[in-house]
């Protein structure tokens, strides 16, 4: 506690922000689907529209389902695209594109797991009128899996050995093995082929297509009308969409430049919903009225140790890692920093039924780090304060974004990581994010330690970021695994959980994956990062989906 406290006296002039990209416990007591308490008023629109003002404070990078995995690109799918299922806020799927979603009991599934066809709605049209059909879905597949499309990874498509429109309202997906998490993987975002296929054939690619910006054709609840590059993003009510009109007649999204900008906006009633919320502003923000909601998605705040083989030699050593481990005083910082309104996190899957249930985060003890530290070898022979062995300084590359609370973090981690003897270099990305064909740092292999939260398929708790062939190259950019583990055990692991139909096996695959990493310190859990909605009295009918975070945006209307 001394430690933290000291630290944080040095950092105090930035600001308590807290980034809640993603799952874990809930930050306050209420449920998610509350209807919001009283707040300040909106900005005055016109008489007879009901417009709702979100507030990122992250820009779109690509809207374009295909080329992104941004967050906050992703969560508008279900104001202007269209998944072909969402989940609601108990994390059951509802259908929205298929009649049903496919079970052995209906037919949609084979005997042999290997066969799904999804039966479409009859109704179903693109915001320009054209009907939307399985044609549609298996363009889309074409383009995930055509190699001139730098797409941002071909998961779970590369999977599948075909898919095939039987009849305008069906589509046949054959997977070459049993695919067990396609529930939470498949058809995130259709694309129009109509629109697309003209681009296609006569670019060759995808890639710098106007729709990546401009969707002006969708398949949601509101229409794409523009996006002004670094300011705002509009969307106006789809008059035509099949399941009735949404009640909001627009949205707008304003873009902000930090989180302090965000939190003013909601204070004073020129924005309606705002996310990333910091632990500090929350009690600032519920005197304002403005109602905090909660949704566990999976996420958790942690360190990436880097194995690429360009990287620091030290972190190949098992020791080494967990001393990183041991090293840092995550509890004082859940406590001080984040006001101890969440947890400190052991694994990829805290909260969530596939972490074996003896895992415990590792302790504060330096003691420990020190004693693996030396047994590795790593002695300051020099006197500089670092570690060295064989000529080589045991100093890290740690990266992460350019938010504000991880910055804090790493002023925190590297006075503790020194104490045993640890040097760090800090970095702060604006393109942390970026994949490895767009130059990412994180993506590249040019950092040994990595801070960031991210989660692939929730609620199911498949992954492809620790297959050895997803570590991104020159002929296969699109790599997720940026960490560069390749591991025998953990491949063969990951391998048979994708091909496990039965729940309770499944399970028990995954809590040997979880203590697998946990064991060896491939990845260092630091705090549960749960989704933190602000939501101001202006907006009613909302519930929030930790899988998909709007998928009742139709029903939200405005007092």
């Amino acid at each position: 506690m001394k430690h933290l406290k000291s630290v944080l006296f040095l950092v105090a002039a930035l600001m308590l922000v807290l980034s809640a990209c993603g799952g874990g416990t809930a930050a306050t007591e209420a449920p998610a689907g509350q209807e919001p308490a009283a707040a300040t008023e909106a900005p005055a629109a016109a008489a007879d529209k009901k417009v709702a003002t979100f507030i990122f404070t992250q820009e779109f990078d690509n809207l374009n389902p295909l080329y992104t995995n941004q967050w906050f690109t992703g969560i508008t799918y279900q104001i202007w695209s269209c998944y072909a299922w969402n989940y609601d806020d108990q994390n059951n799927p509802v259908p929205v594109l298929v009649k049903e979603m496919p079970t052995a009991e209906n037919g949609g599934i084979s005997a042999d797991g290997k066969v799904l066809t999804f039966t479409l709605r009859d109704d179903l049209v693109w915001s320009d009128g054209e009907p939307i059909t399985a044609d549609d879905f298996v363009f889309t597949y074409e383009m995930y899996m055509d190699p001139n499309n730098t797409v941002s990874s071909q998961s779970p498509y590369d999977e599948m050995e075909s898919v095939v429109a039987a009849d305008p309202q069906t589509v046949v997906v054959t997977f070459k093995d049993v695919f067990a998490p396609w529930a939470a993987t498949l058809w995130k975002g259709i694309i129009p082929k109509h629109v697309l296929q003209p681009v296609f054939e006569a670019d060759g690619n995808l890639n710098a297509a106007e729709y990546n910006r401009a969707p002006m054709v969708g398949c949601g609840p509101f229409n794409f009308a523009e996006w002004e590059a670094g300011s705002f993003a509009r969307f106006v009510a789809n008059e035509s969409y099949w399941l009735g009109r949404p009640k909001l007649d627009e949205i707008f999204i304003r873009f902000v430049p930090d989180d302090a900008s965000q939190i003013a906006a909601l204070k004073s009633g020129e924005g309606d919903l705002g996310t990333f919320i910091a632990y500090s502003d929350i009690p600032s923000l519920e005197e304002a009225g403005v109602q905090m909601f909660t949704a566990f998605s999976g996420y958790n705040e942690g360190l990436y140790v880097s194995l690429h083989e360009n990287r620091h030699p030290a972190l190949k050593e098992q020791g080494v890692r967990q001393a990183i481990a041991y090293a840092i005083d995550r509890q004082s910082l859940v406590t001080d920093l984040l006001l101890g309104r969440t947890g400190v996190a052991a694994t990829y899957w805290d909260n969530m039924p596939f972490v074996d249930p003896a895992i415990a985060p590792y302790p504060y003890d330096p003691a420990k780090a020190n004693e693996l530290l030396d047994a590795a070898g790593w002695t300051d022979s020099n006197g500089d304060g670092t570690r060295d062995k064989d000529g080589v300084e045991l100093v890290l590359t740690y990266g992460t974004t350019t938010r504000e609370i991880r910055k804090e973090i790493q002023a925190v981690f590297q006075q503790q990581l020194l104490e045993v003897g640890i040097g760090t270099e800090l970095i702060n990305a604006e393109n942390f994010f970026d994949g490895y064909a767009e130059g990412g740092p994180a993506a590249k292999g040019e950092l040994d330690l990595m801070e960031y939260s991210t989660t692939a398929n929730f609620p199911d708790p498949h992954t492809s970021e620790w297959m050895c062939s997803n570590i991104p190259t020159d002929d296969a950019p699109d790599g997720s695994n940026w960490q560069a583990v390749c591991d025998a055990d953990l491949e063969a692991l990951f391998t048979k959980e994708s091909a496990q139909v039965d729940a309770a096996a499944r399970e028990q695959t995954f809590h040997e994956i979880s203590k697998l990493i946990f064991d060896q310190a491939y990845w260092i859990g630091i705090y549960w990062d749960p989704d933190i909605w602000a939501i101001s009295s202006r907006l009613t009918n909302v519930k929030v989906s930790g899988a998909t975070a709007f998928y009742n945006i139709m029903e939200w209307d405005l007092k």
